[in-house]
């Protein structure tokens, strides 16, 4: 194949950028073939655009219009995003409690998704809903320790993982969540002649990376990170975005 050129947007808040960038990019490094420049948003369109795919693990960062435009652009035009758990979030604290404002149509248009709560991080069981897909065959069912990412759901998409919740999203503006309906954690969503891969699994999060809402977090989380069917997951999805 010779030289394949990814992108990797790894940058935000109430995350462990640190961790999930540098794990990001031994995985990529992996592959001999994969050169990878590394921004922490979206700013670099002209970057991104001249990648043959992108990476994200973000929380909380806001893609401009213009920039919401590119990666839409991007992908339509045939080129695949690996997009992993914040990505598709946008947190305002309010008295109220956190809020997802709908802030950019056309970035959660283009990742098929939009973050809007989760309840208190704790284990749950991830399903295969499509055995048969190269992207989570033979993976099984597996258990997290993980936020289960409660999203809102926009255009087509398939299902590759999912989970049941049934209750109260507490600390959200959107708590309710009592449907018996499957809870969708990993699917594949069409841009145009393009491709997005999002998987929600993956939260993180270290000693300072609560400021200034807490000053030191008591305990370091690594979610989905402790288990080996994520890593497996994001070989694959790496494999996925090069064009495999």
């Amino acid at each position: 194949m010779g030289r394949v050129n990814a992108y990797l947007v790894a940058g935000g808040k109430y995350h462990d950028i640190n961790f999930a960038r540098l794990e990001l990019l031994k995985l990529l490094h992996d592959d001999e073939d994969i050169r990878v420049r590394v921004g922490e948003d979206y700013r670099d369109s002209e970057a991104i655009a001249a990648a043959d795919f992108l990476v994200s693990y973000t929380c909380d960062v806001r893609p401009t219009e213009a920039e919401q435009d590119a990666l839409h652009d991007y992908v339509a035009s045939g080129h695949r995003w690996l997009a992993l758990h914040g990505t598709n979030s946008a947190l305002d604290f309010t008295p109220s409690g956190v809020d997802s404002p709908r802030c950019f149509p056309k970035f959660v248009e283009t990742l098929g998704s939009q973050f809007i709560a989760h309840p208190p991080i704790m284990p749950y069981t991830v399903k295969t809903a499509a055995p048969d897909h190269p992207l989570v065959s033979g993976v099984g069912e597996f258990e997290v320790d993980d936020e289960l990412y409660l999203s809102e759901m926009h255009g087509e998409f398939e299902p590759l993982l999912v989970t049941h919740f049934n209750g109260e999203a507490k600390g959200f503006v959107e708590a309710d969540w009592h449907s018996d309906e499957p809870r969708t954690v990993a699917y594949l969503h069409p841009v145009g002649q393009g491709m997005v891969y999002y998987n929600t699994l993956g939260h993180c999060r270290g000693k300072y990376d609560m400021q200034p809402l807490v000053d030191v977090y008591p305990k370091r989380e690594l979610g989905a990170w402790a288990t080996p069917q994520y890593y497996e997951l994001l070989r694959r999805g790496i494999a996925w975005a090069k064009g495999g």
